[in-house]
């Protein structure tokens, strides 16, 4: 008898940042994957707790915005219940902000608005990890303008001249992200209109952005399929 498929739910803060490339290294590998609407859905759904990997991903409004969003409160027990209890979870920008705050560091406004294709500088640490395939140069998708503070008993894993967190390892099951790995090139083009308002105000170019795109799309696949494939083993 075959074992059932292991269940991953991905919490969603607006529709089109979603699990892009990472849906279908998911799928391949065995797993059933749900989405949660962070703003409709119930947080407090067993399905999220009992999930063997949760994955926060990215959005426009900020972890400290609970007044506002009072469901970023509720995401936020979500975590510390998952990270306290050493089950696999990966926060993506917004996502790994949360991460942060569950952690009981801080979450702040940066001082410059990091949007577009860079590399990262990854640390010794980094090195060692599953973001060591990152470590020639390869440019990940910025689109961020929040930081955080490293959490206690976190290991720093990436940096760029702007902001020194940019990813970091909390135990064996806990991986925050700052960027965006999971960015299918064949989709942001939906984030440029999503991201319309935000784009205009950093003034970022949307034409060069997307010739940017272009340019490294070819290899981003495989870049993901690497640093996420090697996670999800060191977790399983």
């Amino acid at each position: 008898m075959s074992s059932s498929r292991r269940t991953a739910v991905a919490i969603r803060h607006v529709a089109f940042e979603d699990l892009g490339l990472l849906s279908t290294i998911l799928d391949r590998a065995g797993w059933t994957v749900s989405y949660c609407d962070a703003s409709v859905n119930d947080l407090a759904h067993r399905s999220i707790a009992d999930a063997d990997l949760l994955v926060v991903l990215g959005g426009p409004i900020g972890a400290y915005d609970g007044v506002a969003y009072p469901f970023l409160e509720a995401e936020t027990r979500v975590l510390e219940r998952r990270l306290g209890r050493d089950r696999p979870t990966l926060g993506i920008c917004l996502g790994s902000q949360l991460m942060a705050r569950a952690l009981g560091a801080r979450v702040f406004p940066g001082v410059v608005k990091e949007i577009g294709w860079a590399p990262i500088e990854l640390t010794t640490d980094g090195k060692a990890s599953c973001l060591a395939a990152l470590g020639a140069g390869g440019p990940v998708l910025h689109w961020h303008g929040d930081t955080f503070d490293l959490p206690d008993n976190a290991v720093r894993l990436a940096s760029t001249a702007n902001y020194e967190n940019q990813a970091f390892a909390y135990g064996r099951y806990g991986l925050g992200l700052q960027f965006h790995l999971e960015a299918d090139p064949s989709w942001v083009e939906e984030w440029y209109v999503g991201h319309a308002v935000e784009l205009a105000a950093a003034k970022v170019s949307v034409p060069a952005l997307r010739r940017d795109t272009a340019k490294v799309a070819e290899g981003l696949r495989q870049q993901a399929e690497t640093v996420f494939g090697r996670w999800l083993a060191d977790t399983g």
